[in-house]
């Protein structure tokens, strides 16, 4: 969000807001997103169409993994 904000802190902002707004419906429905192609284990969604957040589930807690940009090459080879 820091980086985006330099250039745009209005975007960093929305950002922000949805991908708060996604995560907070996961405890309730930590099955509303697909299965990751990326990674064995994890879920994901896209916010913006730039950013995927990765996030995995137990039966305690959801956990964000992490928010990569879909340009990224991740995980890393």
């Amino acid at each position: 969000m820091a980086f985006i904000a330099d250039d745009a802190p209005d975007a960093a902002q929305a950002l922000k807001d949805e991908i708060e707004t996604k995560v907070a419906t996961l405890p309730a429905h930590s099955r509303l997103y697909k299965t990751s192609r990326r990674v064995s284990g994890l879920r994901e969604f896209v916010v913006q169409r730039h950013y995927v957040v990765l996030y995995r589930e137990t039966p305690e807690l959801v956990e964000i993994v992490v928010i990569v940009h879909a340009r990224r090459q991740w995980p890393p080879k």
